[in-house]
């Protein structure tokens, strides 16, 4: 049930193009599947991506946010269900930013010939602008993460320094430095991936329409070996964990003008058709949302756990919903919201990407102010909420001064975000928040 308006808008798009003409904008797929991949290349930009990198981020703070509550700080509060509502419901930060990341990537690219050039240019921006960031990045909080525990540090190593290196080393090649870097780690797996995927879908692209079923199925086949046979930790740390989400994008860039006006209008302006499948994908996400919060409350309130594969098909389907959403929201709100509001966001989302990398470090000097707050009162409550605006303002400062007075910030925090909201092609090699989208 919960899979079904996203499998219609699937199976409407591969199999019965005339039957989604009244819901859908679009144009024969038989027709786009003949037309050069060239012929794709020149793409307009999109600046409702802004939007959803801004919900995305959103979503991770108040992930982040609640986390030690929703943890078992507050077990015994009267306020726990909302921690664990918030702290589950939210959770669709990551796979969206996957999703985006990818899509971005398959729209710029798709209709461009996958040269030497073209990758090499490719690799070069994500070595600048995503590699060294994340390296900087597991450096200064690796260190910070030790200095807080008590423990030595790289500036305070004793006679230690070559353990920590090993150490290092070791978080480094795993994304484990500290807990947010696992999804810089999983993108630049993506990144290695990426040219083989474009190749194929380049050489073959009739495979694109069966992109989301082996998506699935690798995921999938993932997750059942590691449950039976792999039973690795980090599960989460690895690629295949996403392929869904990585092979949505590539589905949606290459069919993109076929769900383009089903997004842009709204509700109102939606035939019959188009409107059924809104409804349907939104009553869907929010079902299968909060079936997923109600059964970590049951296994981290009452201790009532069940088999883990039923967690990870809940977060798969509310999550994979969740792209559908909050790209139709963000076409939405930058057509119907105000200027101010619009600006708002789409700031947020332009500088996502540095807001991942900072927030931690200044939620975590939040935290340590919380000493006298008793975990079951309504300011406790307050103040675990409180953490989502703090960590962003203070994130989003720091990134805005360190772009603008900081030599080579780029290498600290991504790629420096353009001022304006010009027309123009989307740049997938440009801000890091709009490449690798946290």
């Amino acid at each position: 049930m919960t899979l079904w308006c996203s499998c219609s808008i699937y199976c409407k798009i591969v199999t019965s193009p005339a039957a989604a003409a009244s819901s859908i904008r679009s144009y024969s797929i038989k027709r786009l599947e003949k037309m050069p991949l060239n012929k794709l290349a020149n793409k307009e930009r999109l600046p409702e991506l802004d939007l959803f990198r801004a919900f995305a981020i959103l979503g991770v703070l108040h992930v982040h946010a609640t986390s030690y509550a929703a943890g078992g700080q507050a077990a015994d509060s009267p306020f726990y269900y909302f921690f664990n509502l918030v702290n589950i419901f939210f959770k669709f930060g990551t796979p969206c930013f996957i999703f985006l990341s990818s899509f971005v990537l398959f729209y710029n690219y798709l209709g461009r010939p996958a040269g030497r050039e073209l990758v090499a240019r490719f690799y070069k921006k994500r070595l600048l602008y995503i590699l060294v960031p994340y390296a900087a990045a597991s450096v200064c909080y690796y260190d910070v993460a030790h200095l807080f525990s008590g423990e030595q540090s790289f500036f305070n190593t004793g006679n230690s320094l070559s353990a920590h290196l090993v150490w290092f080393a070791e978080d480094l090649a795993t994304g484990t430095a500290y807990t947010h870097l696992y999804f810089v780690f999983i993108n630049l797996q993506f990144y290695v991936l990426f040219p083989l995927f474009l190749l194929l879908f380049q050489r073959f692209p009739r495979l694109i329409r069966w992109s989301l079923p082996a998506g699935f199925l690798i995921q999938w086949g993932f997750a059942l070996w590691n449950k039976y046979d792999l039973q690795l930790m980090n599960k989460a740390s690895y690629a295949p964990t996403y392929m869904s989400y990585y092979l949505l994008g590539a589905f949606l860039a290459y069919y993109f003008e076929d769900v383009k006006g089903w997004l842009t209008r709204s509700f109102r302006q939606q035939s019959r058709g188009g409107k059924a499948i809104t409804l349907a994908l939104w009553t869907s996400w929010l079902a299968a949302a909060l079936v997923h919060v109600q059964l970590y409350h049951n296994g981290r309130a009452y201790g009532k756990w069940v088999n883990s594969l039923w967690y990870e098909l809940l977060w798969n389907v509310h999550t994979f919903l969740s792209a559908f959403v909050l790209l139709q929201a963000a076409f939405w709100v930058y057509r119907s919201s105000s200027r101010a509001a619009v600006s708002f966001l789409s700031r947020i989302g332009a500088l996502s990407f540095a807001i991942y990398l900072l927030h931690p470090v200044f939620l975590l000097m939040y935290r340590r102010l919380e000493s006298h707050f008793n975990p079951e009162s309504v300011p406790y409550l307050l103040w675990i909420w409180a953490g989502v605006p703090v960590s962003l303002f203070l994130a989003w400062g720091a990134a805005a001064f360190v772009f603008r007075w900081v030599p080579g910030a780029s290498f600290l925090l991504g790629s420096k975000p353009s001022g304006g909201q010009e027309k123009g092609k989307l740049r997938a090699g440009g801000q890091g928040g709009k490449s690798a989208a946290v």
